[in-house]
Formats: structure tokens, sequence, C-alpha cells
């Protein structure tokens, strides 16, 4: 029997947003013992994940800098570089590597900061520059 929605449509399985998949893998890569190949990933993350979709992942993240990877036989070990907060950095700096105008691009996006978010962006700011000095 299919399962149906309301509708009576064939249920379609839900449709993961941008960058969920990645960040799952690179939580399944942070709870690793150590370099792992991507049939450890992909028992991790179950849900009848196709082992090609969790190799096009990784490859993905390992053109982002977002893990390291090793030869291991035929296949690869990977490891994490960065973590969830890394990955998003990274998307935000290949958004500004792409744009002609780096300062037009920071300046809106600075106005457009919450008084909050403002002052935790000095705070860092500054934070980077006291570090810079030692």
């Amino acid at each position: 029997m299919t399962d149906r929605n309301q509708g009576g449509a064939p249920h379609q399985p839900r449709r993961r947003g941008q960058g969920e998949l990645e960040a799952q893998v690179l939580a399944a890569l942070r709870e690793a013992p150590g370099p792992v190949n991507a049939g450890w990933v992909q028992e991790r993350l179950g849900g009848g994940l196709a082992y090609t979709t969790v190799i096009t992942i990784l490859t993905r993240l390992h053109g982002k800098g977002a893990v390291a990877r090793e030869r291991a036989g035929r296949s690869f070990a990977w490891t994490p570089t960065a973590d969830e907060a890394g990955l998003a950095a990274l998307r935000m700096r290949k958004v500004l590597d792409a744009e002609a105008d780096r300062q037009a691009v920071l300046a809106s996006f600075v106005t457009a900061l919450t008084p909050g978010d403002e002052q935790l962006l000095r705070d860092l700011l500054a934070q980077a520059a006291d570090e810079a000095e030692d």
C-alpha cells in the first residue's frame, strides 16, 4: 500500500533545506572517533540516504574546506575541519568573494544588523585585534 497524504497523492519524503544535509554530515563527523569512511557516515545518518549522496556531500564539503580527507585503501577517510558555524562562515565568505563591490556588500550587511548583533560584531573585532597584537 502506498502512503498518501490528505489530498490522496502519494506521500513524498520531506525535502531537506539548503545546507541541512551538509550540517548533518558535519555533525556525524564530529561524533566520529577519528577519520571515518563514507559508509560510516551513511550509517549514522540513516533514513535510507544513498551512499552516492553521502559521497557527493562529503566532496562538496571538502571543496569548501569544511572537511579533510586522506586516502584509505580505495576510498577516503574523512575528518571535519569546520563546525556548523564554520560552514556558515565559509558560505558567507563565498558570497562576499563573488561580489564586485565588497565594501558596498559589507556596508549593507552591517547597516542591517540589529543593535545586539552590531555590538557582538564590535566585540569580536576588538577581540581579534587584541589577539593580533599578542
